[in-house]
C-alpha cells in the first residue's frame, strides 16, 4: 500500500492542528488571492445587470481591500502569540481580530447605519473561516507527502557503495589504528541512527553540521588527503531550524562527484551565513571530467526542494550553478529558531 493511502502510516491524525504561518510569504499571497476570489465571486452573484459590474467591482475593492491589508499585517504582527496559543484559542483570536477590523474599517468608510454592520461582519466572519478550513486541510493534505518525503529521503540517500567504502575504511585501519576504526564504527551508527529518527520535525543547523562532520570524517578513512574540507560557519546562523538530512546528501553528492573520480585532492567548500532574516547555505565541488563516474540522477536535489517547499512553502529556494571549474549548490531559506 502506498504511503499516501495509509493516513495511520503518513502521520494522519499524530500531527496535533496549528495555524498557519500568517508571515510565510505563501501564507500571504494566497490569502489574498483567497479572500479577493471570494469578493469577485460575491459580485458576480450579487450582479443583476451587466453595465453596473465595473463600479460594483471597484465599491468591492473599495470596502474589502483596506480591511484585508489590516488583517494581514495585523495577523504578521501577532504571529508569535498566535502560535503559542492552542488552536482552538488561535482560532477564536484571529476571528476576534477580523471582527474587530471590519467593525473599524466599516465604520471609517461609510457613515454608521442601522444593520449596517451586521452585513460586513458576517461576510468577513465567513471569508476567514473559509480561509482558515482551507489552511487546515492544506496543512492535513501535507501529512502524508511529509512521510513520503522521508521515505525519500532515506532511499535517496543511502547509497549501497558508501556503506561498503565505509566498512572498507574501517577495516583498512583497524589493525593500524583500532582507536580510530572504533571511533569510525561510531560515526556510521550515528548517521544511521539519524536517518532512522521520525524526521517530519524541523532541527536546530548545529545538529545537521555535526553530522555532516561524522560523514566526512568517515569519508577521510578511504580518501585521505583527497579529501578536503573549507568550512565558512556564522555562529549566528547555526540556531537556525531547518529540515532534518537537508545537508549531509549534497555534501555527499559533492564528495561522490567532484572528490572521488579525481586522482589528486580537491576541495568541498560549505558556506553558511546569516543575511538579516534569511540563511544562506552554498555548497561547491570541482567539476571533473569523469566518463567513467556514474552521473547524478538529482534524486537528493528533488527531495530536498520538495521538502523545502512543505516545510517553507515560497520563502525557500534551491538553486544549482555550474561553471568551467566548479558545481556549486544554493539554499536560501528563512532565519528560524527555537527561542
Amino acid at each position: 500500500m502506498s504511503i499516501k493511502q495509509n493516513p495511520r502510516l503518513a502521520g494522519w491524525g499524530q500531527r496535533p492542528a496549528q495555524l498557519p504561518d500568517f508571515r510565510n510569504l505563501g501564507v500571504v499571497l494566497r490569502t489574498l488571492l483567497l479572500v479577493n476570489a471570494f469578493a469577485i465571486a460575491a459580485v458576480f452573484v450579487r450582479n443583476t445587470d451587466l453595465s453596473l459590474l465595473v463600479g460594483e467591482v471597484l465599491e468591492m475593492a473599495v470596502n474589502v481591500e483596506f480591511p484585508l491589508i489590516l488583517n494581514v499585517a495585523s495577523l504578521f504582527l501577532m504571529q508569535t502569540l498566535l502560535r503559542r496559543l492552542p488552536f482552538g484559542a488561535g482560532v477564536a483570536t484571529v476571528l476576534a481580530i477580523v471582527a474587530t477590523i471590519a467593525l473599524v474599517s466599516r465604520s471609517l468608510l461609510s457613515p454608521i447605519e442601522t444593520g449596517g454592520l451586521l452585513r460586513p461582519l458576517l461576510w468577513s466572519l465567513t471569508t476567514a473561516g473559509c480561509v482558515l478550513t482551507y489552511f487546515h486541510q492544506r496543512d492535513s493534505a501535507r501529512a502524508p507527502a511529509l512521510a513520503e518525503a522521508r521515505l525519500l529521503a532515506l532511499t535517496a540517500r543511502i547509497r549501497p557503495h558508501f556503506l561498503f567504502n565505509s566498512l572498507n575504511g574501517v577495516l583498512g585501519v583497524l589493525r593500524s589504528n583500532p582507536r580510530r576504526a572504533e571511533e569510525g564504527l561510531e560515526e556510521l551508527a550515528d548517521l544511521f541512527r539519524a536517518l532512522m529518527q521520525d524526521n517530519r520535525e524541523l532541527v536546530p543547523l548545529t545538529d545537521e553540521i555535526a553530522l555532516c562532520e561524522r560523514y566526512l570524517n568517515l569519508e577521510r578513512l578511504r580518501l585521505g588527503e583527497r579529501l578536503q574540507v573549507a568550512w565558512q560557519r556564522d555562529p549566528q546562523a547555526e540556531a537556525a531550524l531547518v529540515p532534518p538530512l537537508m545537508l549531509q546528501p549534497l555534501i555527499e553528492n559533492a564528495v561522490y562527484h567532484g572528490i572521488e573520480p579525481g586522482a589528486g585532492p580537491g576541495t568541498v567548500s560549505i558556506t553558511i551565513e546569516r543575511r538579516g532574516p534569511e540563511v544562506i547555505i552554498a555548497i561547491a565541488n570541482p567539476l571533473l571530467d569523469a566518463v567513467s563516474h556514474h552521473p547524478g540522477n538529482r534524486m537528493a536535489l528533488d527531495n530536498i526542494r520538495e521538502r523545502l517547499m512543505l516545510f517553507y512553502d515560497l520563502e525557500a529556494t534551491l538553486d544549482t550553478e555550474r561553471d568551467a571549474d566548479a558545481y556549486r549548490v544554493r539554499i536560501r531559506l528563512p532565519f528560524r529558531s527555537e527561542r
